[in-house]
């Protein structure tokens, strides 16, 4: 049985040429990039140009790129570095209720340092509202924090209209790009961000890297000390070779966003017309504009998530759920209840799929077809 991976917003699968440029780089570079000798000077050259090609991904300077091992980090380090340096000028926070875990307990933990932090709704599409951003700023508001895309229903957030209300305010502005980075096109400066996370191993690369970007002059207390690498904000000798296959990702991202996007959207169409041919009951969680081309949230009526993933695995389907599935139990995903409520049937029925450069058109027919055979079989229809 042929198995089919469409839990890319998960993780994705290493491009063969990232894999090689790690490869060539363990084999050949192993000095320590702060060594002054031709072995450091050749793993920094590595390092620098890696930079470099991550800086101009977003339209930043390399000078505001720091490494991080990954989204989390990279995460932690903004809120926590902005909150730590600006407690001074005041202890307010503002993020949305729909934020990745590393957002939401990186918020709850300054919580109980006494920072205050406002948790914005959404609408049914997921969507906060500029209105709600704008009413909840307040003079002591030190940071706004607001996810890019959502990794769990792909909804797009008006990054662009909320950098231009910040104009104003002297609030830092950070979002997580974890699962738009290498999707979408990001211009750091023409959207007005201060603080952007990125993660190698959503875009085929290595996981347990990642960057940071901080725009110069921007306070920021560091997390990690010992060593002055990442000039002086993050300690810690560089995994050079996890940033030369980093570098690699971003380059294929790079080239290949506009078809990859294009794919993706045709693939998401495929998936509905599929469910449609087979007279499926099903509803989107999210947009189909205005969202991540390579997410798909569907709720399919009278079924059970666990029983959905179960089966579909049975079937060599690989996806996921916005829930922590657990033994005999189900933890609503917080992305659905901040969108549905906490009644609501969707979030015990909803199944996320995400695609990568590894899908091919036939794959997403089958796999929507096993999935409305097994949607048919549990629902008896």
């Amino acid at each position: 049985m042929d198995r089919i991976y469409l839990d890319h917003a998960a993780t994705t699968p290493m491009h063969p040429n990232v894999i090689k440029a790690m490869v060539t780089c363990m084999e050949n570079q192993f000095g320590n990039p702060s060594s002054i000798h031709t072995f450091g000077r050749e793993a920094r050259h590595i390092v620098d140009k890696a930079r470099e090609a991550l800086a101009s991904s977003i339209n930043a300077e390399s000078n505001e790129i720091i490494i991080t091992s990954g989204g989390t980090e990279a995460d932690n380090f903004a809120i926590i570095g902005v909150a730590e340096a600006n407690q001074q000028k005041g202890n307010h926070i503002i993020t949305t209720q729909i934020e990745h875990h590393a957002v939401l307990h990186t918020c709850q933990q300054l919580e109980k340092k006494g920072f205050d932090v406002t948790y914005l709704p959404v609408d049914e599409t997921g969507r906060i509202s500029i209105e709600d951003v704008k009413s909840a700023l307040r003079d002591d508001t030190i940071l706004v924090t607001i996810m890019y895309g959502n990794n769990e229903v792909g909804t797009i957030q008006p990054i662009k209209e909320i950098g231009e209300l910040l104009k104003s305010h002297p609030a830092n502005f950070h979002t997580d790009a974890v699962q738009a980075y290498g999707i979408e096109k990001i211009d750091v400066k023409e959207l007005g961000i201060d603080l952007l996370s990125v993660s190698a191993h959503k875009i085929n690369g290595p996981k347990g890297i990642g960057f940071l970007y901080a725009k110069n002059n921007l306070k920021l207390a560091p997390r990690m000390f010992g060593g002055e690498q990442e000039r002086k904000r993050r300690a810690g000798t560089e995994n050079v070779a996890s940033i030369a296959g980093f570098h690699e990702a971003v380059k294929i991202a790079q080239t290949e966003m506009e078809k990859r996007e294009k794919l993706y959207v045709e693939y998401k169409k495929v998936m509905i017309d599929t469910l449609k041919k087979f007279q499926i009951n099903f509803t989107i969680n999210g947009l189909i504009e205005n969202s991540l081309p390579h997410v798909l949230n569907l709720s399919f009526p009278g079924t059970d998530v666990e029983a959905m993933l179960v089966n579909l695995d049975l079937a060599g389907i690989a996806v996921s759920s916005g829930s922590a599935c657990t033994a005999g139990s189900i933890d609503p995903s917080h992305v659905l209840v901040a969108m549905f409520g906490k009644e609501s049937e969707r979030l015990r029925n909803s199944i996320r799929f995400s695609f990568g450069f590894t899908n091919t058109k036939a794959q997403i027919e089958h796999a929507a077809e096993e999935t409305a055979k097994v949607v048919q079989r549990l629902t008896n229809k």
